[in-house]
């Protein structure tokens, strides 16, 4: 797998600008600052780019899975309007061909390391396959010997890996401290030979904004970790350098405000963004 800290290009739906003005300034800034030029997808219906775009295998192998997620299903008038179909969007934009598979799957919902792949189990109710079936179906599409199913938070609708855990290198994951007490979780990730670290916070604790320091965009020469003006921002920014002395020595470790767009659309950075090795 390509992870995300060997990625040297960065996507951003067009629509960034306009639905979060904001953020995507503050981001804009920040990339410039280190002369980091981001490149704008059109043809998306959402800003969320990393649950439609294809999944980068290899170099020049892109996995274009199938994006119906059930959360674009609803009732409710203007649903299914913001379902994006990633062949238009890399046809119109001159992607790179991608490889078809009839897997149902939102990119959020895949962290990855060179060989390993972590995932919520709501992947194997999306495809009506049971574990066994899904964990050599992935194995199979992304050619890696370790995929991780974890417990689906159902309170959580859209069931994604990427709010929860984040591979700091091949052998070892970030957490949030509010899954501390979720056992399951941290037995298959131990089953798998994971290290786990923790995102520990003190002090008043904003629990509805905090998870989002986990969701922070990573390529090879940057991370950008989510501001959300609360008492866990400094706390965060210094366990994450601490993690990753590699960014701090080259001063490429920022802190972007988000908080618009983590309250009201529901995601952060990684959310946001289609990171690839070109």
């Amino acid at each position: 797998m390509i992870t995300d800290w060997q990625t040297n290009k960065v996507y951003f739906s067009g629509r960034l600008e306009n639905d979060y003005s904001t953020s995507h300034a503050n981001i804009q800034n920040a990339l410039n600052a280190l002369q980091i030029e981001p490149l704008y997808l059109t043809d998306t219906k959402d800003v969320w780019a990393r649950d439609y775009m294809p999944i980068q295998v290899g170099k020049d192998k892109f996995i274009e899975y199938r994006y119906d997620p059930d959360y674009l299903q609803g009732k409710s008038k203007g649903y299914r309007d913001l379902k994006t179909y990633p062949d238009i969007v890399c046809n119109r934009n001159n992607l790179p061909t991608t490889v078809k598979s009839d897997l149902l799957l939102d990119g959020g919902n895949l962290v990855k390391s060179e060989n390993s792949i972590i995932l919520t189990d709501k992947i194997a109710v999306e495809n009506r396959l049971t574990k066994t079936e899904i964990i050599n179906h992935l194995k199979r599409t992304f050619e890696v010997d370790t995929v991780v199913l974890i417990p689906w938070y159902k309170k959580e609708k859209f069931g994604h890996s990427d709010g929860v855990v984040r591979f700091i290198n091949n052998n070892t994951v970030l957490l949030n401290e509010i899954d501390k007490s979720n056992s399951i979780l941290t037995r298959k990730l131990h089953e798998s030979k994971l290290d786990i670290v923790w995102l520990e916070f003190e002090g008043n604790k904003n629990k509805k904004l905090n998870w989002a320091y986990i969701n922070f965009l990573q390529m090879d020469n940057v991370i950008l970790v989510p501001k959300l003006n609360i008492e866990e921002d400094e706390q965060a920014l210094e366990q994450i350098k601490k993690h990753f002395k590699n960014f701090v020595d080259s001063k490429r470790i920022l802190q972007v405000e988000i908080r618009e767009l983590v309250e009201t659309g529901g995601g952060a950075l990684n959310c946001i963004s289609w990171t690839i090795k070109i």
